[in-house]
């Protein structure tokens, strides 16, 4: 058995690509646009896990309510410098729902609403202002 992908609803495919490719360095591997259909798969994966992917799938003119997405729990990624990945999602204007205060984990939601689990490659010394900021929301 081999693992392939994780698919994930999307609203605006613009807003989860910055997410997922500006903020926390993922890459596209491929594209498919389905006139027929009227949907796009946009395949997205780290450098060092190409083959295991993130498949978003964005329904054109779709209204639908994904939700709060709590359902699906998390996506996980090890990150090489955890404050310095937060500071760049944060600068991007998302909001750091669970602070690295212990310099090891941390979480995000995208745009849609997918919580995603930072964890420090290794472990980093508490730092602030991580280190005395609170939850905001929910994870």
């Amino acid at each position: 058995m081999k693992y392939l992908h994780t698919m994930i609803r999307v609203r605006d495919l613009d807003a989860t690509l910055r997410f997922f490719c500006d903020g926390l360095g993922l890459r596209e591997t491929r594209r498919m646009d389905n006139e027929s259909g009227k949907y796009t798969l946009v395949f997205l994966a780290a450098d060092e896990t190409p083959d295991a992917e993130i498949e978003l799938t964005h329904n054109w003119g779709s209204e639908e309510d994904y939700g709060s997405a709590r359902n699906f729990g998390h996506l996980a990624f090890r990150v090489e410098d955890i404050y310095a990945t937060c500071a760049r999602l944060q600068s991007m204007g998302y909001l750091i729902s669970r602070p690295p205060r212990d310099g090891h984990m941390a979480f995000v939601r995208s745009p849609d609403l997918i919580s995603v689990e930072l964890l420090q490659a290794g472990h980093l010394p508490p730092q602030e202002p991580w280190a005395s900021m609170p939850n905001t929301g929910v994870w």
